[in-house]
């Protein structure tokens, strides 16, 4: 019997819009979403109420990292009081799927990373998935060299190195907004920019 797949919805760039998490929430329901994914910039400027709490009312688990607009100590207390994951740095496993990330920027605001500490974080988050077939790696920035550089916004070659090293069947990521939607093939990785543009897929 064929195992059953994981159905993902994943977005980011959110900045507070409570309107769009409302509708992505009532969304998830209706597609019968078995994890949403938060790829960064949730806040604007400020901790917004109702960010997360629609999606676990709907009972779906939430998997984030922070964006360079929002703060690690903000990230980690919003998955700390809704109950979620925030994987900056770190891994979980759901149906045999690893999923690992690195969220920041370099960049404005109080998630500013440096490349650097980006390709370590990823060491450090991929460390827990030994012998994972499945990988779904997430950040907030775009690769070196992808797509999503027509911006005129440099990617980063720390997630660029973090995919020919790591190979995930999936990055996904956000933070350049004109970009949201496009997707690419960087080796066998599949691209994914979800910035303020959903995407949902299965694994």
């Amino acid at each position: 019997m064929e195992k059953k797949k994981t159905r993902i919805l994943a977005v980011g760039d959110i900045h507070g819009d409570t309107r769009l998490v409302s509708r992505l929430a009532k969304k998830a329901q209706k597609e019968n979403i078995d994890l949403v994914i938060l790829a960064g910039d949730l806040t604007s400027h400020s901790e917004t109420p109702n960010l997360i709490k629609p999606f676990k009312e709907a009972n779906k688990k939430v998997l984030l990292i922070p964006g360079n607009w929002d703060s690690f100590a903000t990230t980690d207390f919003l998955a700390e009081i809704y109950g979620v994951r925030n994987i900056h740095g770190y891994s979980v496993k759901y149906d045999d799927i690893g999923f690992f990330g690195a969220g920041g920027a370099e960049g404005p605001g109080e998630g500013r990373i440096t490349d650097e500490e980006i390709f370590q974080t990823l060491v450090k988050a991929h460390s827990g998935l030994k012998d994972v077939k499945k990988k779904v790696m997430i950040t907030h920035m775009h690769p070196a060299n992808s797509k999503s550089e027509f911006s005129g916004v440099p990617g980063s070659s720390s997630i660029e190195k973090a995919i020919k090293k790591f190979k995930p069947d999936f990055l996904l990521h956000s933070h350049i907004h004109e970009a949201g939607g496009v997707e690419e093939k960087i080796g066998k990785t599949r691209v994914i920019n979800v910035s303020r543009k959903e995407k949902i897929f299965e694994i």
